[in-house]
């Protein structure tokens, strides 16, 4: 299982240079089901396995 975590500047960079507040409206955006992040001394990480599954259900959406 991975485990890594991914810091909120690097998800914004791999997801084509989304904004903060792009990051917030998908979170706040139930039908998204945008994973939850990780907070760890008030910073934001996401697990990448998370991201990597969401990514892959937006693409079967898409399709």
């Amino acid at each position: 299982m991975d485990h890594k975590l991914i810091a909120a500047s690097a998800v914004r960079d791999a997801l084509g240079g989304v904004s903060d507040m792009t990051l917030w409206r998908w979170l706040n955006d139930p039908a998204l089901n945008f994973p939850k992040p990780i907070y760890i001394s008030k910073r934001r990480y996401w697990r990448e396995a998370s991201l990597s599954a969401w990514l892959e259900a937006q693409a079967e959406v898409a399709a």
